[in-house]
């Protein structure tokens, strides 16, 4: 045997010792369950960590996946049981082993989204780190996973991982490991290639549905689109790892709504089918998380690299990351010619409304918002929270100074594509994560050191808010608030007596908030009379005046109590087109409309 030969036998054996390897199977799907075996061979200490993930790439609050395993069971090479101690309820630390440890356990799996896993007989919904237990101080180590699917049920595999054969497939590293979901059932495939021949990359639509073949044709259609509008804007797709993207979809009755990003894939769930709303309705979530390929999965913030799964991650640039991605998705499917020039405009209204008449800007601005993560990001807790009056998304923060910004830039014959451009090419094809910092200093270079100072200065590190009306006059599109709609301040419905329910917190500043109405009150009487039963309560109010005093009888905790509230101009805004609204834009007014929507 020569010595290059047994250079290469060597090396082989070295690298099989250490890759650590994994395997799943689903024989009692019916009842939500895996059972996932491990082995871990070549360790140096006595002691081997093994956790479960606390936390998921792309989300940013805790998620304890430990709570759904069991069964845990570790032996050495020749089968002996070895020790297992449980100093946290994330850990199980194994010792006494011969060099090898073999694990295994049973997962439950009933919740099929973007952070958590489903096992069912209609699929296998695998995200990894609310599946598979890891070894933190192995974390460089090659993995390798066999998927032993179900081919009673016509399984199959789909992934970002890339195939070794079969069904088994392998990640360089845990984390890489760890940021690939799996769909595995019997889905249908649609694939393209995109980019210039000599550096194509293929996107591949994987979809689960009950649905027919030629919906999915006309859902990729739409796809297609999204994918080549938001290539312009950067002006090329990111260079993904196996010369594919992966979109993983499950429509299905049984899933969760919910879209998430991976570093060449993203998974998107949904309850609704294609035939019942879903060829609209789910296209936006394929917008938003597409556009995550360059905004978050390379262009990153700092805060969030490494990923910690461990502990929830905090990152106060999520007005961008997310944000600014948030208002490209509804931007990039009216590009796309999915929606229409006033269904993306007036589409706008709800989340205008929400930031610029939320409280919460007296609290915290854009970057503390986004400090918030943590906390409301698919976080669960059972004690009441004021976030009603205290908290704005950073999705929609985000997303309407995004609005902001690109109008303004548009002023000075500029562009936020050519800004996201500009960060790309400096902080995210490089794979440079960027700080506030940076983010202030490409604006600058960009669009001058004033522009941008003013743009961070006031609306970024402070809470102000732009001159929208001018803005949006620039294009064509008026932004009003009524003079004549009268505003009382919380939702309340009917209870199941014939009295009306507060059933929000009031916000602060309305007038059912200075009236020292709260949620849960129980309206049974205005100005004498019982509460109007069979009437929707803004019905009721919409039929009164600005300035009307209106005597309220209510029950909270069963005591009988009174109040007077005046009625106040309802602070809602709305968005037309001038043309909506009767008026004529100018030549110039339809041009700057048509290079900010790109319309035909």
């Amino acid at each position: 045997m020569n010595l290059n030969l047994l250079l290469i036998l060597f090396a082989s054996a070295f690298v099989s010792a250490q890759t650590n390897t994994y395997t799943i199977s689903f024989e009692n799907a019916v009842h939500h369950e895996a059972t996932i075996q491990a082995k871990f061979t070549n360790l140096e200490n006595d002691t081997l960590s093994l956790r479960m993930s606390r936390t998921s790439p792309g989300r940013y609050a805790l998620h304890e996946f430990a709570k759904n395993v069991y069964g845990f069971k570790a032996t050495d090479s020749s089968g002996k049981e070895l020790t297992v101690i449980r100093p946290d309820p994330y850990q199980w630390l194994v010792s006494g082993h011969d060099g090898t440890i073999n694990i295994q356990y049973t997962l439950f799996a009933n919740r099929g989204d973007g952070t958590y896993s489903q096992v069912d007989e209609t699929h296998s919904h695998l995200n990894i780190p609310a599946t598979f237990m890891f070894a933190p101080g192995l974390k460089e180590r090659k993995i390798e996973v066999d998927f032993n699917v179900r081919e009673d049920l016509g399984w199959k595999v789909a992934t970002q991982l890339p195939l070794v054969s079969g069904t088994t497939y392998s990640a360089p590293n845990l984390y890489y490991f760890m940021d690939s979901p799996v769909e595995i059932s019997n889905y249908s495939v649609r694939e393209f290639k995109v980019g210039p021949n000599n550096n194509e990359q293929t996107i591949q639509l994987v979809l689960h549905h009950n649905g027919s073949e030629e919906e999915l044709d006309q859902y990729f259609e739409q796809v297609k689109s999204v994918v080549i509008a938001e290539e312009k804007v950067y002006g090329e797709l990111p260079k993904f790892d196996y010369g594919r993207y992966t979109f993983l979809a499950c429509y299905i009755p049984n899933a969760s709504g919910d879209g998430m990003e991976h570093r060449n894939s993203t998974i998107l769930t949904s309850t609704t089918a294609l035939a019942d709303g879903g060829m609209k309705g789910n296209i936006g979530t394929v917008s938003h998380e597409f556009f995550h390929a360059w905004n978050v999965e390379r262009l990153r913030p700092k805060a969030l690299e490494p990923f910690d799964f461990e502990e929830a991650n905090m990152s106060g640039e999520l007005w961008f990351a997310e944000g600014f991605t948030s208002y490209y998705t509804g931007l990039s499917l009216c590009r796309a010619g999915i929606l229409s020039a006033d269904e993306y405009i007036e589409g706008i209204t709800g989340t205008f409304n929400y930031v610029w008449n939320s409280p919460g800007r007296q609290f915290f601005n854009p970057v503390e918002m986004s400090y918030q993560a943590p906390f409301v990001d698919a976080a669960t807790s059972v004690d009441p929270v004021n976030r009603g009056n205290t908290f704005i998304s950073y999705y929609s923060y985000g997303s309407i100074l995004g609005l902001a910004l690109d109008l303004s830039l548009r002023e000075n014959d500029l562009t936020l594509d050519d800004y996201m451009k500009h960060m790309w090419s400096t902080m995210g094809k490089p794979e440079k994560p960027y700080t506030l910092h940076n983010l202030r200093e490409g604006l600058q270079v960009y669009a001058g050191e004033n522009f941008a100072d003013q743009f961070f200065d006031k609306y970024i590190f402070d809470s102000q808010m732009p001159d929208y009306r001018s803005l949006l006059e620039t294009v064509g599109v008026i932004l009003e608030q009524s003079k004549s709609r009268p505003h009382f301040g919380v939702n309340v419905s009917l209870n199941g007596d014939g009295n009306g329910e507060i059933s929000s917190t009031p916000k602060i500043g309305s007038p059912a908030y200075r009236a020292e109405l709260e949620e849960g009150d129980i309206i049974t009487q205005i100005n004498g009379e019982n509460f109007p039963n069979g009437q929707q309560f803004t019905e009721f109010i919409g039929g009164l005046k600005i300035g009307d005093q209106l005597n309220i009888t209510f029950e909270r905790f069963g005591i009988q109590k009174s109040t007077q509230v005046t009625l106040e101009a309802d602070p809602s805004y709305s968005l037309y087109t001038f043309e909506k609204k009767g008026q004529k834009p100018s030549k110039k007014q339809l041009k700057k409309r048509e290079n900010w929507l790109w319309s035909k």
